[in-house]
């Protein structure tokens, strides 16, 4: 009976759709008005669709990580839907406490000479909708280091 179950969950499997993963940027970033000894940004997220189907969403999170370490995270009850192969943008409210903040700079500073580049992640999720929830993450380098000099030529 046990292997019986475990063949019809395992071809149960086999005729989910194959989805590709959303794609999700910072579009922009603003301050807004925070409590006490936090820093409150508004993070508009472009979400991109590279399916056939449309994906309908009720609410969404994000976490974002400085160098390894959660740097801020936030929920917002926005309700949409993301076209088939089509995008739109998602405003959610993060918070960073002073204590993360403080301690991302310590880490800087106690570490000597800054770094060249920061790593950064942000990993999330459009919770509900008909779709189901559609988990998302990002990564990238940013560069601290001032760009090259172009080279001069002489004629």
């Amino acid at each position: 009976m046990a292997w019986a179950m475990a063949l019809l969950c395992l071809s149960g499997c086999a005729t989910l759709p194959a989805r590709d993963p959303l794609q999700v940027t910072v579009a922009g970033i603003q301050p807004i008005q925070g409590e006490g000894l936090e820093l409150r940004l508004l993070t508009r997220l472009r979400v991109q669709n590279p399916n056939d189907a449309p994906i309908d969403f009720r609410g969404v999170y994000v976490r974002i990580e400085l160098q390894g370490k959660t740097f801020a995270t936030g929920v917002a009850d926005e309700h949409g839907t993301v076209p088939a192969f089509g995008e739109t943008v998602v405003d959610v409210p993060v918070t960073a406490s002073a204590f993360r903040i403080a301690s991302q700079f310590l880490g800087v500073v106690n570490g000597g000479r800054p770094p060249e580049k920061f790593t950064y992640s942000m990993t999330g999720k459009l919770a509900g909708g008909t779709s189901g929830t559609q988990r998302f993450e990002a990564t990238g380098e940013l560069s601290l280091a001032p760009p090259p000099a172009e080279a001069s030529t002489t004629i």
